[in-house]
């Protein structure tokens, strides 16, 4: 069982995007990634997605192109439903690695660019602490960088 705060530091990799501040939101049934200049586009008879993301807090400013996975109605934060691109890709949170669908959304004015849901967790023995965060960071940048977190 791998026990994770309400925020923690993800990669997703085959983006280009790591050491991401994302927050844990069991609340959230679908994970949602904050992009903007949403473009689809069709490539070998494959539909794709063009969009741009940026991470304040990281500096992460990244033109993204990948497969769409799908287009679902997606329930906003304010509970209004919105036609979003969804698409599939590779997720890391400490040493684990998988699979997760992620909704597409402008969330500039969001304090976190970057929410996991519960669906993307199911099935991955998680269990998220509500009182504390970064419980996986000291696993991950050490191993990234060789260096252990002070603070």
């Amino acid at each position: 069982m791998l026990v994770v705060g309400w925020q923690e530091r993800v990669d997703l990799p085959l983006l280009g995007l790591t050491n991401l501040r994302a927050k844990i939101d069991t609340g959230a049934r679908t994970s949602a990634l904050h992009a903007t200049d949403i473009v689809t586009f069709e490539r070998d008879g494959v539909r794709w997605v063009r969009f741009h993301t940026r991470f304040d807090d990281d500096a992460h400013d990244t033109d993204v192109e990948c497969p769409i996975h799908d287009q679902r109605e997606i329930k906003n934060t304010s509970g209004i439903p919105e036609r979003r691109i969804v698409i599939r890709t590779k997720f890391r949170i400490a040493d684990r690695l998988w699979k997760i669908d992620l909704s597409l959304t402008e969330r500039t004015e969001m304090k976190f660019r970057m929410i996991v849901g519960r669906t993307a967790l199911r099935g991955h023995a998680i269990l998220v602490n509500p009182g504390k965060r970064n419980l996986t960071t000291l696993k991950s940048t050490a191993a990234k960088t060789g260096k252990r977190k002070t603070s």
